[in-house]
């Protein structure tokens, strides 16, 4: 079977190509366009790492604005996980983010159409709650309080989503990801500077008091739950899932959690909150675990341990982030 995997090179994506590769009988066609939001080299790394290991991996540089891919290759199904990722930077570049992660939407929706696409499993976010007073947030939550321009294009991403398959009849399952981390995670992400920054002796930034909860949801976790919604043979036309851990922490706790994983005082600054963040991220994954049979394993400290392990291997120094 072909599979498209969309943002092949990124985190995420990464790791869904390397599970899918394991498969006997799969042939994993990846697209990436190398975007430098963080750096290119973490990327680079991560093809050459599936080019190595994999010869049923086949790597295509391309934007999925423009892509030809789907028409070429014709696969069966796709994974969609390219975006222009970042809340904070969708503030200084929202039609950017709109260009890439809508309008990239559409033209891989439209080349579906064309092409007879059994099933898209998609990438939105849990940024799509906003500033949503209801927790844990749950599936059939009024999503009408985005506080961020990339909040509103992963909304517009479902409610396409969701006007395609009533209109060509396609199977479309939408996947609202909770603060993903673990090895080879993006490195503008919180779980990678804490712990990079601890392990270097160096100060990082704290946005406000502490206060504010995340539901950090571990990568081996995540990717379960993306092949359970790529396999799965229910009667499905247009779905969204939440998939986080829904165990939420703050983050004074989670800062402690990283000094306990380094056995190292974090220092950092404590700064002001910034644009687009919100106080509480928190995962209701009932409909996910009746559905899709999804049960995250890996507890917070766990995860942090085994990110640790790889962060140890490379040299963050050289890799650290664009964006502050």
């Amino acid at each position: 079977m072909k599979i498209l995997v969309t943002g092949c090179a990124g985190f995420i994506g990464s790791h869904v190509c390397e599970k899918l590769l394991k498969r006997q009988g799969v042939f994993v066609i990846g697209v990436d366009n190398y975007d430098p939001y963080y750096n290119v080299k973490i990327k680079k790394d991560n093809i050459n790492m599936l080019k190595r290991k994999y010869p049923n991996f086949e790597f295509i540089r391309a934007d999925i604005r423009d892509m030809n891919v789907i028409n070429e290759w014709k696969p069966k199904k796709i994974i969609h996980l390219a975006s222009m990722a970042g809340v904070r930077n969708s503030i200084k570049n929202p039609e950017l983010y709109f260009d890439v992660n809508v309008r990239g939407f559409i033209r891989m929706l439209e080349d579906s159409i064309t092409h007879n696409i059994e099933q898209i499993v998609y990438a939105s976010s849990s940024s799509v709650y906003g500033l949503n007073e209801s927790v844990p947030f749950k599936e059939t939550d009024q999503i009408t309080k985005c506080n961020s321009p990339y909040a509103c294009s992963k909304m517009s991403m479902e409610l396409l989503a969701n006007t395609y398959s009533q209109l060509y009849d396609l199977k479309l399952i939408g996947l609202r990801f909770f603060t993903v981390y673990g090895p080879r995670g993006r490195p503008d992400m919180a779980p990678y500077k804490f712990l990079t920054s601890i392990m270097n002796g160096e100060k990082f930034k704290k946005y406000g008091d502490g206060s504010s909860m995340r539901d950090y949801t571990y990568i081996d976790d995540i990717v379960d739950g993306i092949l359970k919604a790529l396999d799965n043979e229910k009667e499905v036309k247009c779905e969204v899932y939440n998939l986080g851990n829904s165990k939420p922490v703050t983050l004074n706790k989670f800062i402690k959690l990283c000094e306990k994983v380094c056995d190292k005082e974090a220092k950092y600054e404590e700064i002001e909150e910034q644009l687009g963040d919100v106080p509480v991220t928190y995962s209701s994954i009932l409909k996910a675990k009746r559905d899709l049979g999804y049960f995250p394993k890996t507890d917070l400290e766990t995860g942090l341990k085994e990110m640790r392990k790889y962060l140890l291997t490379i040299d963050t120094k050289k890799l650290n982030y664009t964006y502050n």
